[in-house]
């Protein structure tokens, strides 16, 4: 827990330092992108799907497995524990879904 404290805090010192570097950053000219504004771009797309799928893939594991260990252990309860599990895996996929939708704008808008 101590670790996680520190990393936590550690990223919070990071970012905090970065806002002084976006905040001095002069206006481009309108309709003028750089290639290296595509080129994060398109890295912030990948890392956001990416992120998003692993996320995912995580949530969904674990919600499954606890059902599964839910009807294990009272057979009886499977109607009652299968539906809220299925609507919990599609608001877990559309958040996912989400994150590609803004994936591919984030890619195409530049």
């Amino acid at each position: 827990m101590k670790k996680v404290l520190v990393v936590v805090m550690l990223l919070g010192v990071l970012i905090s330092l970065s806002f002084g570097v976006a905040m001095a950053a002069e206006a481009a000219a309108p309709g003028a992108l750089d290639s290296g504004v595509k080129q994060m771009a398109a890295l912030a797309a990948g890392l956001g799907i990416a992120i998003a799928a692993f996320g995912g893939a995580i949530g969904q594991g674990k919600g499954v497995a606890s059902a599964l260990d839910g009807i294990a252990r009272n057979p009886g309860a499977s109607g009652k524990i299968v539906t809220p599990m299925i609507i919990g895996l599609a608001m877990i996929e559309s958040l996912v879904i989400y994150s590609l939708v803004v994936s591919l704008l984030l890619f195409f808008k530049l």
